[in-house]
């Protein structure tokens, strides 16, 4: 609870290296969106990284229940 956070995988099928922006939402049990966020992560040729999400800033650690990842990441170059 000190410091929370989500991980997410990023995977570049591509052959050169590439920056995705990536957005994930928290949401509490009844699916009312608590945090959104997002961030550009680079990722080398056909290969992946993870993404450490932070949470804290929505104040609201102890009510989240989900947190959805938009499924495509989308190059940013």
């Amino acid at each position: 609870m000190e410091d929370p956070f989500a991980t997410v995988e990023i995977r570049n099928p591509n052959g050169h290296d590439a920056l995705f922006t990536v957005k994930v939402s928290f949401k509490d049990k009844y699916g009312y969106t608590l945090l959104d966020t997002g961030n550009q992560v680079s990722v080398p040729a056909k290969d992946k990284t993870t993404y450490r999400v932070p949470v804290a800033s929505s104040g609201r650690v102890d009510v989240i229940d989900q947190c959805e990842v938009d499924p495509r990441a989308a190059a940013v170059r």
